[in-house]
């Protein structure tokens, strides 16, 4: 696996420095690997990466390997490394044992074969090695993502259909429910469809964080780049729990309309992107290469 990062700036190497430090500090994990848009050894911006700046376009994203007999559940492993970056660089972070990752390999899971590949090697204590794995499968993972596809993009459609019903029967916060679930539905699409690979998450955030990497235009549904858009997208966020079991809980008709048009932009960016990806895939099982 690679191990340079020559190819970033020298903002972005420090901080990678930096966050490791952190990462093994916390949790002494087996390995830390590097891998989206900043594992790219091409295309990365350069110029427009000043000293003291954050990464130009968010945070890095981390698969952290951890040892054998961790006893913290993932997602707390993960909340606690994203919590200990946050003051320095933020950082999208997925957790896994290292058995989990040797099997994914050992299978031909795309996202795995492709991170082994890809991605960039910054921490391994070497206790396990990662295993050499098997050549995915082209016509296999196009099929899954064929069917990965359709059942989130049919399921994300249904939410949205609902939410218009209950938005005309002036239910605010099933329609918001319902809203979060065609938001959660989607990006499960976009990210089962680009890598096969599905977090257990229903955090919006995290999910948003995850599928960022894929397209500029998803991004830009919910920019949260203001104290208004951040409150919007926080209200479809909190939606999951809080606007079916919390009286307090409170969204207006214009937020629900607000985030019903937003809705309707991410169903429609999901949409082409993802069968956008489904092409491609096509054409790389034809030409028998994978990218």
């Amino acid at each position: 696996m690679n191990t340079s990062l020559e190819h970033l700036p020298t903002p972005g190497r420090e901080q990678l420095k930096k966050i490791t430090e952190i990462i093994v500090a916390a949790i002494r994990p087996e390995k830390i690997i590097l891998f989206g848009r900043y594992a790219a050894t091409t295309g990365v911006p350069r110029l427009s990466w000043h000293d003291n700046s954050l990464p130009p376009t968010g945070g890095f994203d981390l698969l952290v390997i951890t040892r054998r007999g961790e006893r913290r559940y993932e997602h707390e492993v993960q909340d606690l490394i994203e919590n200990r970056c946050r003051a320095h660089v933020p950082v999208t972070v997925l957790v896994h044992d290292m058995d989990y990752m040797n099997e994914q390999l050992s299978q031909g899971g795309y996202f795995f074969s492709m991170l082994r590949v890809e991605g960039i090697l910054l921490f391994d204590a070497r206790t396990v090695p990662i295993a050499k794995g098997s050549p995915p499968d082209l016509a296999a993972i196009r099929i899954r993502a064929e069917k990965d596809f359709g059942a989130w993009w049919s399921k994300a459609e249904a939410y949205y259909r609902s939410a218009l019903f209950n938005r005309q029967g002036k239910e605010w916060k099933l329609a918001a429910f319902l809203l979060h679930q065609a938001a959660e539905s989607a990006y499960q699409a976009v990210l089962l469809t680009f890598t096969g690979y599905k977090p257990c998450t229903h955090n919006l955030d995290k999910l948003r964080r995850y599928t960022s990497r894929f397209s500029l235009a998803l991004t830009l549904v919910f920019p949260c780049d203001n104290p208004g858009e951040e409150y919007l997208f926080r209200l479809l966020l909190i939606a999951y729990v809080d606007a079916r079991y919390k009286e307090e809980y409170a969204i207006t008709e214009n937020e629900v309309d607000i985030l019903i048009g937003r809705l309707a932009d991410l169903l429609s960016v999901t949409a082409r992107i993802c069968r956008n990806r489904l092409t491609s895939l096509g054409k790389m099982e034809k030409a028998g290469f994978l990218a």
